[in-house]
Formats: structure tokens, C-alpha cells, sequence
């Protein structure tokens, strides 16, 4: 009987291992370093080790330092996720895993950084946006009764496979961002100038948020700032406490422990309502890859509009308001249906309320929907007025109230009351026509895209197989969410389709109800994870295959029938009805899982067809990377960084700079108002640069017509403006002094009439490339000198 190495085994020379034969022998030993590379493999550490590498290998490889990665990290830690963990801990109460508690102490952090930088940057005093976490620090080192939650509180422990997916998923998104968009949209100039559309207007806004308080438009003297401006406002604290340049922030930096800690809180918020990893792992997965699925050949970013990441990086103000409402769900789950008399939770509400309000205010019109919902559900349950929905649905109006009449005043940004408007815009795109669909097809294609959705968020049909669970009011908050976003998409109109953003606000949540109805749909009829797996292939299959079968191509080549748009569509209709009849017939409850299953995956194929077109299409630039990219578009000007940067350190903050460039670079429509370079390379008010994102624009537009190309309301201005560098003279730039208070004049000499002849009426300054910075006097007898 084989009783073990170590048993009767002979004594070990000087020199050798106990149980070896040999000098050289060490099979005594092989147990410990397996032993210790278990420990390793099993560390709860190691996803998170694993995904911060990744991270930091993607931003190097991307253009960032070293030490700029290292003082953010410093400060999101230090200065942000650290002291919002111990006011966490201090109020929320109750047992949560280490991540969720990190994930909302970050959320808390932006919002209690937001709350401080507010008032001391309109005190002139920015630097004091650090006395927030100091304050904390003291706080609860001070007082004895705060010093216990340095130690932590009782936490769920999360098992290994879990923090693996986390990290997996996190990385994925940190990897999609990498591959659509840091490549896409480089850190240098010129390069920098052919970045995302909208990057220079979210830049200018860091750049005012950085020196003034309250913000207006900078590119505009004098235009209010009616915009989700709180992102910006983050940025530029973060800004000043780690010395990180905007650009980097906006472009590489502040958008990734936002979607880290966004995916964390909802995996967080689906496991509250599930109670099952696997099903909340499922969630995460939905909110991310899932959409209304396109079945044609050719992109059609309507339908599949949705997920975390889409607009991850484009919309800043999309992505924080996500990151800070997801603790308002999560509070709202524990409050509704747990123990309402915690006052700290209350607190927290509130606080977070807030910061979504000037965050991204659309959510605050969607909860309240959600909380009108459990409110009547509630009361009908108990025939009486349910106390908790009713506080929440006060703080949630009283913050709506707040932020339309004093943050927006009432300004629309171009949304309006404009039925079926989406309709028209998918009757464009699918047929390439310019004029307005006929009654038939407007109401044929409102039917389809019902239909898309219908789809995508089947599963939560799967809570009918228990109908008590449809009365949650996590369930009704959620779906309650669902059915405004989506009568919005419909009610709303706007030609950027700006209405949508409603509905994204509600995916990561309708994903939730979907895939919880779907689990309860499968426990509850008992089939098994394979079968349920091969019924979504066999969708998702099926949706791949039908845009060859049908081979409909957006938009329609000329001369084909309007109505092939609905070809695909009644093919997966006459697939879908009898299979699902079949099943449910034949197989009840089983019948009603797999095809729930089924249907629900036909989302999948689209989402990842469009994540591959997607990136296929965006091309790398210059400067993005580590390695050359295309040659850069000669329409971006050479030296407008530099320019840009000296007149920023040359300058005061309250300096008025007028500019001769008014439509976007890199671009063959000279008609695309868009542009925000000059107040985003300088930090600088200008007295007109591009008009398109501004009230008073957005207010005088026409129906049907966009904010790009239209005329400046203030003709008399522009005018001035323009004399300046068009036809200089003392009378035309000592006007701009004048009249205006414009202290620079930031000189595009591509586009200057006698440009060598302003540096006889005002200071030459610097030159770089196709710019020149020069300062106007104050005594008009100075400005006559040229150097």
C-alpha cells in the first residue's frame, strides 16, 4: 500500500529535501509551489491587478504618460473614491461587496467634488475643491464613532468567477475604447483637429468651467450656458487638482472609472432584483451588446442605438449622468422595497438627485415616470397613499422644477413636440428619398421599430409566468422607465434625434427586467441552461441570417419599391409565429422559455454587426498611436495647438479674444457652424466663433432645419468681427476694443485679407504655423507699431 513520500522514507542527507533519493531530487516540494499558484490563480486581487494593467497599457500605447496616469489614478483614489467610501459606509448601511462599495463611494466622490468645486470656483478659489476630501479625512479620524468605518463594514464576498467577469467586461469596454475611439480621435495636433465633431465644444466647455462660475458659452461672448455642463465641471476640477491638460482628460482619461464603476452598479442593481450572479452577469451582458435589430445590409445607427459604450466617449454628459444615476436606482430598490427609515439613505437620494440634475437632467423626467407608476401600483395594492414612492417622487420633482427653470430656463436644445418624427427619419434613411413618407408607410414603419423593441425587451414578458413579481417596485420603476423613454423616442422630435437619448437612459435598466423575466421564465418551467442557450443560437442565427436571405441593402437603390424596407421583418414574423406557436403549444411552460429565449437574441447579431462596422470605419489618425497614421487633411490648420497654448499662459481668463474662423476644419461643408477650437485650445471667451450649440440658434431654427448652417442673429457683430481681419484698419480693431472689450485677436492667415497689415493697428504677439496671436492696446496711439 502506497502510503506517501514522506512515510518511511529515508533520512535526507546535508543538503538534500526530506523524501528525496538524490541530491537533485525535489518531489517533496512540488505540492507547495502548487499550492502556492493556486493562491495566486484564486486571489480576489488578480482581476482587478490584471484589468489596471490593461488599462495602462492601452493609455501608453494611446499617448498618455506615465505620470499623468499616475496622479489620476492618485486623485480618483485619493481625492475622490476613498473619502466617498467612508461617507458610504457611514450612511448607507447594510452588507455589499468591496467593489459596489468602491463604485459608489466614486459616484459619491463626483458628486461631493461637484458640490465643492461649484462654489469655490465662483470664489475664484478652484484649489478649494480639495478641501472636501481633507475635510472628510478629519472628520473621521476625529470622531470616534467614524473611525470604525476605516475598517470597513460586513461585505458580501463575491466568488472568484465573478470578479473575473467584472474585470473581463470592464476590459472589454476599456478595449472598445481603445480600438473605436482613442484611434479614431489622436491627443496632438494637427491630428487633434480631425477628433470627433463635438470635441471641441466639450473642450471649450472644460476650459470655461475652469475659470468661470457661472459658465456661458465661450464661443459665444455672453451666451448662457444652457447645457449638462456638471461633467465639464468635473473635468476641470479634476484638472486643477492634478495638472492634467483637458485634452487628455476628455479625450483618454475621465470617461474610464466612469464606465467601470457604471458597470459595477449595474451589475450591482440587477443582482438586488434577481438575487442570481449568473442571471446579473446576463444583465450586464444585455445592457451592453444587446439592440433593436437592423435586419438589413448596410448601418442604420437608429436601430441599433443602445448599450453602455455607444456613447461612452461621444456624450460625456450621457456618461456621467449614468454613472451618478445608477446609485439613485440602486438607493431606490433598497428604500422601496427594504427599510425605508434609514435617514442616511435618504441623504445619499437626495445628494445624488442633485448631481444628476445638472448632470444629464433627462433621467429626472424618466424616474419620475417609474415612481408615478409604483406610486398608483402601490396604492391600488394597498388602498392607500404609499409614503416612500411619494417622498421620492417629491425630491425627484423638486429637482426637475429646479434645474428647467434655473440651470436650462426652459431651453430646449432643439427638442420639441413632434409625433412620429423618428418615423420620418427612418423613412429617409431606408429609402434615400428627401420627401415626407406617405400616411401607409408612416404608420407601417412606427409598427416595425414598435416591433425592434418589442423584441429586444420580450423577456420581461416572462415575469407573467408569476405575476406578483411584475408588482415589485424595482420591476415598475424599471419598466416604468422603459415606457416613457420609448414614448419619448416617439412624442419627440428633434434632426439629431436628440429625443433618443431618453431611451438610452432607460437600456441598462429595461435590460435588467428583460433578463429577470427570462430567468424566471426558465426556473420556473425548469429547463435546462443548454436548452435555453440553443433556443437564443438559434435566434440570434436567425437574425444573421436573414438580412442575406432577403438582401436589402439601406438605403434602397433607386428604382426599388419603398416596401422591400418591410421584407425582412415579415420574414422573421413568419419564422417566429409558428416556431412559437409550436413550442408553447407543445410544450407550455418550456414552450413560453425557449421562446422568449429565442426572441430576445435576435438583438445580438445587430449590436455586434454594428461594433465591427463601427470600427472597420473609423480610421486611425496621426498621432493617435504609437505608430503613423494616414497623412493628415490639409484643411487642418498647421500650429493651432501652440497658438492656442501661448495664449493661454499670456492671458488673463476674463480676456475677450476675437477669431476670424467660424466653420469646422477638415470638412468640405464650409457651411458646418460647429466650430469651438479657438475657446477650446485657449481657454478663452471669443466674441463669435461657431454658433451652432447656442440658444439663441437653437431657438430660431425652422422646422426641419439644423443648427450648422444658419446666419448670426447679430449681423452688426459679425460684421466688426470680421472687418478685423478681413479689411484692417485702426477705426475696424480699435472698434472691437471698444465696443466689445476684445482684448486678442487670434488670426487664422489662411483666411486673413492682408494679414501683414493688423500688426500696424494692434501687438504682434506669436506665430505658429497658419496662426498669429495679437493684442490690441488699450490707448489706440500704441497700436501703430509692428515687430
Amino acid at each position: 500500500m502506497d502510503t506517501g513520500p514522506l512515510i518511511n522514507a529515508p533520512k535526507a542527507k546535508s543538503g538534500e529535501f526530506p523524501g528525496t533519493t538524490g541530491p537533485n531530487t525535489h518531489s517533496a516540494r512540488r505540492p507547495r509551489p502548487a499550492r502556492f499558484s493556486r493562491r495566486i490563480l484564486m486571489s480576489r486581487w488578480l482581476p482587478a491587478t490584471f484589468l489596471g494593467s490593461f488599462t495602462v497599457a492601452a493609455l501608453c500605447f494611446y499617448g498618455v504618460s506615465v505620470p499623468d496616469i499616475a496622479v489620476f489614478v492618485t486623485y480618483i483614489a485619493l481625492g475622490l473614491t476613498i473619502p466617498g467610501v467612508l461617507v458610504i459606509r457611514s450612511l448607507y448601511g447594510g452588507a455589499r461587496s468591496l467593489a459596489e462599495e468602491i463604485a459608489l463611494g466614486l459616484a459619491l466622490g463626483y458628486t461631493l467634488e461637484l458640490l465643492t468645486y461649484i462654489p469655490a470656483r465662483a470664489a475664484g478659489l478652484p484649489l478649494l475643491v480639495l478641501a472636501w476630501p481633507v475635510a472628510t479625512y478629519a472628520l473621521f479620524l476625529a470622531v470616534p464613532r467614524l473611525r470604525r468605518h476605516w475598517r470597513g463594514s460586513a461585505r458580501h464576498s463575491a466568488p472568484v468567477w465573478w470578479s473575473w467577469s467584472i474585470a473581463l467586461t470592464i476590459s472589454y469596454l476599456v478595449a472598445w475604447s481603445a480600438v473605436a475611439f482613442f484611434r479614431a480621435n489622436a491627443v496632438t495636433w494637427p491630428a487633434l483637429g480631425l477628433a470627433n465633431v463635438d470635441a471641441s465644444f466639450h473642450l471649450s466647455l472644460i476650459g470655461e468651467l475652469k475659470h468661470h462660475m457661472p459658465p456661458t458659452v465661450p464661443a459665444v461672448a455672453g451666451e448662457p450656458l444652457l447645457y449638462h455642463w456638471f461633467v465639464h465641471a468635473e473635468m476641470a476640477a479634476t484638472s486643477w487638482a492634478t495638472g492634467i491638460e483637458p485634452v487628455i482628460l476628455l479625450l483618454r482619461l475621465a470617461m474610464l472609472p466612469m464606465l467601470a464603476a457604471l458597470i459595477v452598479l449595474v451589475s450591482a442593481i440587477a443582482l438586488r432584483v434577481m438575487n442570481s450572479r449568473p442571471g446579473a452577469l446576463l444583465a450586464v451582458l444585455a445592457a451592453i451588446f444587446l439592440a433593436a435589430p437592423s435586419l438589413y445590409l448596410g448601418s442604420n445607427g437608429i436601430f441599433t442605438w443602445g448599450g453602455i459604450q455607444d456613447a461612452a466617449w461621444i456624450s460625456p454628459s450621457q456618461t456621467f449622468g449614468a454613472v451618478l444615476f445608477a446609485p439613485v436606482a440602486l438607493l431606490l430598490i433598497d428604500l422601496l422595497e427594504g427599510d425605508a427609515r434609514r435617514y442616511g439613505k435618504w441623504l445619499l437620494l437626495a445628494v445624488f438627485l442633485v448631481g444628476v440634475m445638472g448632470a444629464k437632467a433627462t433621467y429626472l423626467p424618466l424616474l419620475a415616470s417609474g415612481l408615478v407608476a409604483v406610486t398608483a401600483v402601490e396604492a391600488a395594492r394597498r388602498r392607500g397613499l404609499p409614503r416612500s414612492p411619494l417622498i421620492a417622487l417629491g425630491m425627484t420633482a423638486a429637482c426637475l422644477l429646479y434645474a428647467q427653470v434655473v440651470l436650462f430656463q426652459g431651453a430646449r436644445q432643439g427638442v420639441s413636440v413632434s409625433p412620429f418624427s423618428i418615423t420620418t427619419h427612418l423613412w429617409r434613411d431606408f429609402t434615400g428619398l428627401a420627401d415626407d413618407a406617405p400616411p401607409a408607410a408612416m404608420t407601417g414603419l412606427t409598427l416595425v421599430y414598435l416591433m425592434c423593441w418589442v423584441v429586444t425587451w420580450c423577456g420581461v414578458l416572462g415575469l407573467l409566468s408569476r405575476p406578483r413579481l411584475l408588482m415589485r417596485p424595482a420591476v415598475v420603476v424599471m419598466t416604468g422607465m422603459g415606457a416613457a423613454g420609448l414614448g419619448a423616442a416617439l412624442l419627440l422630435g428633434n434632426l439629431h434625434l436628440n429625443q433618443l437619448y431618453f431611451l438610452r437612459a432607460t437600456y441598462p435598466y429595461m435590460a435588467i427586467a428583460s433578463v429577470y423575466g427570462i430567468v424566471v421564465a426558465i426556473r420556473r418551467s425548469r429547463v435546462s441552461l443548454v436548452t435555453a442557450a440553443s433556443a437564443a443560437g438559434a435566434g440570434a442565427a436567425a437574425a444573421y441570417l436573414i438580412p442575406f436571405l432577403c438582401g436589402v441593402e439601406i438605403p434602397l437603390r433607386p428604382g426599388q419599391p419603398a416596401m422591400l424596407v418591410y421584407l425582412p421583418y415579415v420574414v422573421l414574423l413568419a419564422l417566429l409565429t409558428p416556431t412559437a406557436i409550436i413550442l408553447i403549444v407543445k410544450r407550455g411552460r418550456t414552450g413560453c422559455a425557449l421562446t422568449l429565449s429565442m426572441v430576445a437574441a435576435i438583438g445580438l447579431p445587430a449590436e455586434a454587426h454594428a461594433r465591427v462596422m463601427s470600427v472597420l470605419h473609423a480610421p486611425a489618425v496621426a498621432g493617435a498611436a504609437g505608430t503613423p497614421g494616414p497623412v493628415v487633411e490639409a484643411a487642418i490648420p498647421q500650429g493651432a495647438l501652440a497658438a492656442g497654448r501661448w495664449l493661454r499662459d499670456h492671458s488673463n481668463p476674463d480676456d475677450l479674444v476675437a477669431t476670424n474662423d467660424h466653420s469646422r476644419w477638415g470638412t468640405p461643408d464650409s457651411c458646418d457652424l460647429r466650430h469651438s477650437w479657438v475657446s477650446a485650445l485657449t481657454e478663452r471667451r471669443v466674441l463669435v466663433e461657431g454658433w451652432a450649440y447656442t440658444r439663441t440658434n437653437w431657438d430660431r431654427l425652422r422646422p426641419g432645419e439644423g443648427p450648422e448652417c444658419t446666419r448670426f442673429w447679430d449681423t452688426a457683430r459679425l460684421r466688426s468681427n470680421d472687418e478685423a481681419f478681413l479689411t484692417p484698419s485702426r477705426k475696424s480693431i480699435q472698434r472691437l476694443r471698444a465696443d466689445y472689450g476684445v482684448r486678442w485677436l487670434f488670426a487664422d492667415e489662411r483666411n486673413a485679407g492682408r494679414a501683414h497689415d493688423i500688426a500696424n493697428y494692434a501687438t504682434f504677439r506669436f506665430r505658429s504655423g497658419d496662426f498669429a496671436v495679437y493684442e490690441i492696446p488699450d490707448d489706440p496711439r500704441d497700436s501703430a507699431r509692428r515687430i
